[in-house]
């Protein structure tokens, strides 16, 4: 097993966990209360760090950043003035926790008020009376943060393929997750909210706009182990039906999102590249079937010292538009357009619905031909050729029907509905 990808066994360490939680809202509180709000609550995350999870630094008095530091086991505050106090994470209570971060917080000139009791949790208890003894399993702490690591940089790679709005990669402590979201950039329909211990109008803000996001939990949230998700929201019809990779990914109906258990990642023999597949498959699936605008969002993963060429630039040096020529394979139930550019094919799939009618099924773009309008070649294509034979269209593929909407003058040759 390759050791950056530890064991963690959830049920044997969860009363830590759960500790370990509460001690994280109540720093992430603190944070909460002297930040100006960012969209989506970014202003009250942490981040992984190599020697732990990290506030970044907190606008209070001098300026503060709280650092849990998995190496040492401590909790480390440092202010702008050059103090720093900290104190030892180890068996205790809540409360007790509580006491010594408010003392901390005042020892380097902050004021720690904030909001008293947890998030998210069922049965919360404010925390200066959660007098219930918790365990520190030191290991299982180092575990869980060596992970963290790993998933954090994976994480990190995927994110840096997306040119639209896209959160950091960072730990939200209502639900322990860490987790990393993309923005379609539409707006979304109101949230139902009703999030057990958490305001409606902070869910609400919170899915404000469409999102394809992915995470990690340790444990809990209704499953005993560690793993990964991936939801969409709004979800788009048949997302649960999506082919999603590795294979060992499933739709948690419960939870109404995709899961990847850690383990499976974990014994894979390229972790990185399982968790990759799980985060582009599930992504992918969400942008496909929701609809968005995939050619003006996507880029290729970054790689260090290069540097993406703009849009423009990679326009200008590519083919002009019709240098290629789309080739149709059609047959007598199924066909498809197809265009090949500097060998890398692109390809837009249809069926027919008898003699008058086809439905666009799905079209695929790689990433090293985006931006090159190669998807709007195809449509168009398939438009002249639907004029010329006197057929119509029904975009199924929502790739396929997003261009036909940016194109009045297409809309000949698209099947209304019926009335």
């Amino acid at each position: 097993m390759n050791s950056n990808w530890p064991q963690i066994d959830y049920l044997s360490w969860r009363e830590t966990c759960s500790a370990l939680h509460l001690y994280l809202q109540i720093v992430g509180k603190y944070r909460l209360a002297h930040t100006p709000w960012v969209n989506h609550s970014w202003n009250a995350t942490f981040y992984v760090t190599p020697r732990g999870l990290a506030s970044s630094p907190i606008p209070d008095g001098p300026g503060i950043e709280i650092l849990f530091d998995f190496l040492n086991h401590k909790v480390v505050g440092t202010c702008g003035e050059g103090r720093e106090r900290s104190f030892d994470l180890e068996p205790s209570t809540v409360a007790a926790f509580h006491a010594r971060f408010v003392k901390l917080v005042s020892e380097l000139g902050g004021n720690p008020a904030f909001h008293g009791s947890p998030n998210e949790v069922p049965f919360p208890v404010p925390f200066a009376e959660d007098d219930r003894d918790r365990p520190y399993d030191r290991e299982a702490v180092r575990n869980f943060h060596k992970a963290l690591i790993s998933i954090d940089k994976v994480f990190n790679r995927f994110r840096t393929s997306f040119l639209g709005k896209s959160s950091p990669v960072h730990l939200f402590w209502g639900a322990l997750d860490l987790a990393v979201t993309r923005f379609s950039g539409r707006r979304a329909p109101l949230h139902p909210a009703g999030i057990p211990a958490l305001p409606d109008d902070v869910a609400q803000e919170a899915y404000d706009r469409e999102v394809s996001s992915a995470g990690f939990w340790p444990g809990g949230n209704g499953i005993d182990y560690p793993a990964f998700y991936a939801y969409a929201y709004p979800s788009p019809g048949n997302y649960r039906a999506a082919a999603v990779q590795p294979e060992a990914a499933f739709w948690h109906e419960d939870l109404s999102e995709f899961v990847l258990p850690y383990d499976a990642v974990r014994s894979a023999p390229d972790p990185e590249k399982a968790l990759m597949a799980f985060l582009v498959s599930t992504y992918e699936a969400a942008a496909e079937l929701g609809g968005w605008d995939r050619d003006l969002l996507e880029c290729d993963h970054g790689e260090p010292r290069k540097v993406r060429a703009p849009d423009a630039a990679v326009v200008t040096a590519a083919p002009a538009i019709g240098d290629e020529k789309v080739e149709r394979e059609d047959g007598p139930a199924k066909g498809r357009y197809l265009l090949v550019i500097d060998g890398h094919e692109a390809e837009m799939t249809y069926s027919r619905a008898g003699d008058g009618m086809i439905i666009i099924d799905h079209t695929h773009v790689p990433d090293t031909l985006r931006g090159r309008k190669v998807g709007e070649r195809l449509v168009r294509q398939a438009v002249e050729d639907a004029r010329r034979d006197g057929v119509t269209i029904v975009p199924l593929c929502p790739f396929a029907k997003a261009q036909i909407d940016r194109h009045p003058e297409w809309q000949d040759v698209i099947r209304k509905p019926q009335t």
